[in-house]
């Protein structure tokens, strides 16, 4: 089993080209900031998920009674 201690990644980090270390930088970066945010997500209260899919809208949208009426402005091309 691998065992991860700080001697071991600096060993590995050291084995690398120097543009590469940058990139182990940067990806380390990436990880702090994401697990921040992360976390101050989990700390938050959650709000509700929004729903999709069938009856999002209903009681929202309503069609007028005259709906398959013609438009007057139509007339003269019926």
């Amino acid at each position: 089993m691998l065992q991860i201690t700080l001697q071991n990644i600096e060993e590995s980090l050291k084995q690398l080209p120097y543009s590469l270390q940058v990139e182990v930088f940067h990806y380390i970066e990436f990880l702090k900031s994401n697990y921040a945010k992360q976390s101050l997500e989990d700390s938050e209260v959650k709000q509700p998920k929004k729903r999709d899919g069938f009856g999002i809208w209903q009681g929202k949208i309503s069609m007028s009674e005259d709906f398959n009426a013609p438009m007057e402005e139509f007339e003269e091309y019926i």
